[in-house]
């Protein structure tokens, strides 16, 4: 069985960027139902050595499969949060899984360009990176139906 893990990167919990991210997570897993990391939620514990929830979501990221990684754009890139969590895995801890990194944005360029970034970071921790999908703010109401449509995608690009 595939594990399915859906990381949302925004700080703030139950954002359009984890809705969305939950979309995606539950296309691509069909029946299944796919891991879902708020990483906002694990708030001053993603600095804290030991903590017991920061280290369940990394163990999740090792374990998973299949993992969307979604952000909304800060400053032209992924947040901070996500980009602590991603720094305690160690080298080449995602080689075999498969990436999806989505990506929200005020503007198109703005949701590639952080896209790109996003695909980099996973590449250097070795996964294999899936096309991304940026989608840009003004589409985010119709979350279930990218998500969907992405889904159509990526199963045909993968021969599953």
């Amino acid at each position: 069985m595939t594990q399915f893990v859906v990381v949302s990167g925004n700080p703030r919990p139950g954002s359009r960027t984890s809705t969305l991210a939950a979309a995606v997570g539950k296309a691509l897993a069909g029946l299944e139902n796919p891991r879902f990391i708020e990483v906002g939620e694990l708030g001053p514990g993603l600095l804290t050595p030991g903590d017991e929830a920061t280290a369940a979501a990394v163990t999740a990221l090792k374990e998973a499969d299949v993992l969307v990684v979604a952000t909304p754009t800060y400053k032209g890139s992924y947040t901070g949060v996500l980009k602590v969590l991603l720094d305690q895995l160690p080298a080449q801890a995602l080689a075999g899984k498969r990436a999806v990194p989505v990506v929200t944005a005020g503007v198109a360029p703005q949701a590639a360009a952080a896209s790109l970034l996003l695909r980099q970071l996973l590449t250097e921790l070795g996964a294999d990176v899936a096309e991304g999908l940026p989608v840009v703010e003004a589409d985010l109401p119709d979350s279930a139906a990218i998500a969907e449509k992405y889904a159509a995608s990526f199963s045909s690009s993968t021969g599953s």
